[in-house]
């Protein structure tokens, strides 16, 4: 498929790197030198110029495009740039958004501005956020076939139980299935005799009671967060408290803006919002905010949050969460202290690349920024695994893959080596990054 991405900003850049080995990409960017840039960093014809100006389109390879992803910083933009795509072709187009009312607004009107699908990155974050929240120990949560199946990653403590054992000896769930192991910097796809080792990062798939379990006696998870605190009222923070609002909690929320303030709690009734600096101490101490389950930090820069999330955990809160604008500070979050680091544009680019998949991928959950990912694909009757027993079957998949779980007609199936995928079955499968164009190719 012939792409067009409108904005080279993280997200436009995210999604090019992702496509430029299995599709015909073009890139444009207002930006003469990030254009100059990236001619030599991605395999992408990268054009200058304004993606609402239907000639730079029309440079850019419109008539030939199959999908238009709008992905500029600005909503408005974004908006534009898919209407006069719509207009000129016969295209899908994606738009990103921050604001939440404009996504709400497309939602009632039925596709309006000639956008087919539309991203809202705050959104798209706060429910990262509030996924994670709910499994304490867990690094990443993402769910599939409507809630039926969950995927999540866990830090293995030197104490769990299931530390220097093999995955056979701890596999001891009806419902849950082993799928990798990321170690310093090494993915290991697991097998039967792949020993756990204590530091190690496990993927775990299965029914959500089962990866419950699991966090509780293995990853040794405190219990569910009740405390909330949320330092920022940006639109990410906001849309945070209003997240757990809706799921029957009552966060707090510190927002140093006075108008902000006065604002966020007019739109937030259970929510207490106070007036502070977070980086006050002594307000810190008089509120109790190092009794919370979780502090998740959502102010407007990095090194804030950075400074947020050590000062909880410095006065013991359980569980940190830092909003992080440069994927590069990731790792560097994690490594001085803070629990997890969530990047909104690569929550973004995730859920847009999943429309660049063949028409029967479901959903793509990336890990360790793009080393592997867990994809829900629908099963066709030409796939390899359709009437085969699953061990059969995988001897014809590459290297580096895991069938973790299948959804047949609402029932969650355990897939075991005597499994037999049928067509229409929809399969969560764990794929390395470099097998996956052919994985999906062959499923």
């Amino acid at each position: 498929m012939y792409v067009i991405i409108v904005g080279a900003g993280e997200v436009g850049r995210s999604i090019a790197a992702n496509l430029e080995d299995t599709h015909d990409v073009a890139l444009v960017d207002r930006d003469g030198d990030v254009t100059e840039e990236l001619t030599y960093s991605l395999d992408v014809l990268t054009i200058r110029g304004d993606g609402t100006d239907l000639e730079t389109l029309r440079e850019a390879g419109l008539e030939q495009a199959g999908l238009v992803i709008a992905c500029t910083d600005n909503d408005e933009t974004n908006a534009v740039v898919c209407g006069a795509a719509k207009a000129a072709g016969d295209v899908f187009t994606i738009a990103r958004v921050r604001r939440r009312t404009l996504l709400e607004t497309w939602q009632g009107s039925k596709g309006a501005f000639g956008v087919d699908f539309m991203v809202c990155t705050d959104l798209l974050t706060a429910q990262a956020i509030f996924r994670i929240s709910g499994l304490p120990s867990a690094h990443d949560v993402d769910t599939f076939a409507g809630g039926l199946i969950r995927m999540a990653e866990f830090d293995i403590p030197v104490d769990s139980p299931i530390a220097d054992r093999t995955v056979r000896e701890a596999d001891c769930y009806d419902s849950l299935t082993f799928a990798a192991i990321f170690r310093d910097d090494e993915m290991v796809v697991t097998r039967g005799d792949t020993v756990i080792q204590a530091g190690d990062r496990v993927v775990v798939i299965g029914s959500p009671t089962s990866i419950n379990d699991f966090a509780n006696e293995v990853a040794m998870t405190p219990e569910e967060a009740e405390e909330v605190v949320i330092v920022g009222a940006s639109e990410i923070g906001f849309q945070t408290a209003r997240e757990f609002e809706d799921h029957g909690f009552r966060p707090r929320l510190i927002e140093r803006d006075h108008e902000r303030a006065r604002e966020v709690a007019e739109s937030l009734p259970n929510t207490m919002v106070m007036e502070s600096d977070a980086t006050n101490q002594e307000f810190l101490a008089r509120e109790h905010v190092g009794e919370a389950d979780v502090v998740i930090a959502a102010l407007d820069s990095d090194e804030k949050n950075l400074l947020v999330s050590l000062l909880a955990d410095r006065l013991g809160v359980d569980r940190t969460v830092a909003i992080i604008e440069n994927p590069q500070y990731a790792d560097l979050f994690e490594t001085v202290g803070v629990d997890v680091a969530i990047n909104p544009r690569e929550e973004t680019a995730e859920e847009i690349i999943r429309f660049t998949r063949t028409d029967n991928t479901e959903k793509i959950a990336m890990l360790e920024h793009d080393r592997a990912e867990v994809i829900e694909i629908e099963v066709g009757p030409e796939s390899v695994l359709v009437g085969r027993e699953i061990v059969d079957a995988t001897n014809d998949l590459p290297e580096g893959v895991v069938i973790g779980a299948i959804s047949r007609d609402g029932e969650h199936i355990t897939p075991r080596g005597e499994t037999v995928v049928q067509s229409g079955d929809h399969v969560i499968i764990f794929v390395a990054a470099d097998a996956l164009d052919e994985v999906i190719e062959l499923i």
